[in-house]
Order: structure tokens, then C-alpha cells, then sequence
């Protein structure tokens, strides 16, 4: 289990350069934009515009914050993102582009590498008390700050810190509400 502190999550600006980025992880570590098999990342949508294209790979987004998210997509097709909403999943390859629809949002995205990843993005509610435990190697974001327990290690999590681990690992909820997580699985193929 390796703890990524939102402090320590390396800043940058989006591909097409109209955003800023939060990267959490990347696979192999030192990978770019052109060269990674995985990446999980925070988006901060401050206006609308297109999304960065990218070709060979499959994406996951869901809403961490903000009153949402309508996405523009092929064919005349639109969907909107809400804060407790199921993640979507679509081609990188895609042309999309975005609109907040009440002001800024951030979201998460996973993104793997075809034909050398997958990937499954699911959000969840730990209730107090409530046990969590990974059915494959991932990461769990916290979109609320939570205290939990490790495997008898008590850790203070803050918002969008996140937590690598590993097939069967996992810890319970100590906080005294419901923490809410983003839990993504990544294999490889």
C-alpha cells in the first residue's frame, strides 16, 4: 500500500494546453503524455473547450467536484457528468469537448494504453465502520477526507489523496461519516 498525497501530485498543463493537470500516477514511472501504459489524473475544467485527443488509449472521467459537466460527443450525442454520478468511459480517440453547466469542475480520469492495459472505474459510499477491499491492483481516490484504518495503521486521508494497493488489500472507514472513493482497478493484458 503506497499513499499519494494531493500535496505531492506533480502539476502540469493539459496536451492541448487549455487546462491544468494533476497527475497522481503514471505507468512506467517518468512516462509522458505519448509514452505511459496508465495514468490517473485530476483535471480542473476552468472553461469549456475540446478535450485532448488520445489516439491508442481508453478513458474513464468522473466528476470530483463542481455542479457538472455536459459532454459533447460523436454523432450529436451529449451526456452529463454529476457529482455523484457513474463515471463514464469512452475512446480517447474521441473528439469531445466540454461545458460546465454552473461553473468550474475537477475531474478524475484513468486512462490505459490499448493492448497493453485495462482499466474499471467505480465510485463508492464506505459508510463508518464499513471494510474496503480492492478485487485487483488499483487505487483508491478520496473525494472526502477520511481517517482510516490499515491493516492497524491509522492514517489522517485528505481530499484526492489517493491510495495504491494491491489485489485483496484494503482498510475500513474510521471516519465518523460516509467517505466517498473512486475506485479503479488496472490490469494488464
Amino acid at each position: 500500500m503506497k499513499i499519494a498525497r494531493r500535496a505531492d501530485h506533480k502539476r502540469m498543463a493539459w496536451k492541448n494546453g487549455q487546462g491544468l493537470t494533476e497527475e497522481v500516477a503514471a505507468f512506467p514511472a517518468g512516462s509522458d503524455t505519448d509514452s505511459f501504459d496508465w495514468r490517473l489524473s485530476i483535471a480542473h475544467v476552468g472553461a469549456d473547450g475540446p478535450f485532448s485527443v488520445f489516439a491508442g488509449i481508453d478513458r474513464t472521467i468522473a466528476l470530483l467536484n463542481g455542479p457538472g459537466l455536459a459532454l459533447d460527443l460523436p454523432e450529436g450525442k451529449t451526456i452529463e457528468l454529476r457529482p455523484d454520478g457513474a463515471p463514464f468511459a469512452f475512446p480517447g480517440d474521441w473528439t469531445i469537448s466540454s461545458r460546465n453547466t454552473g461553473g468550474p469542475t475537477i475531474d478524475l480520469n484513468i486512462m490505459t494504453r490499448r493492448g497493453r492495459c485495462t482499466h474499471e472505474m467505480q465510485r463508492m459510499t464506505l459508510e463508518p465502520g464499513a471494510r474496503f477491499t480492492t478485487t485487483g491492483a488499483g487505487w483508491a481516490v478520496f473525494n472526502t477526507a477520511a481517517r482510516i484504518d490499515a491493516d492497524g495503521e491509522d492514517l489522517t486521508i485528505e481530499r484526492f489523496d489517493a491510495i495504491a494497493l494491491d489485489a485483496g488489500e484494503g482498510f475500513v472507514n474510521r471516519t465518523e461519516t460516509a467517505a466517498q472513493i473512486l475506485h479503479i482497478v488496472i490490469a494488464p493484458v
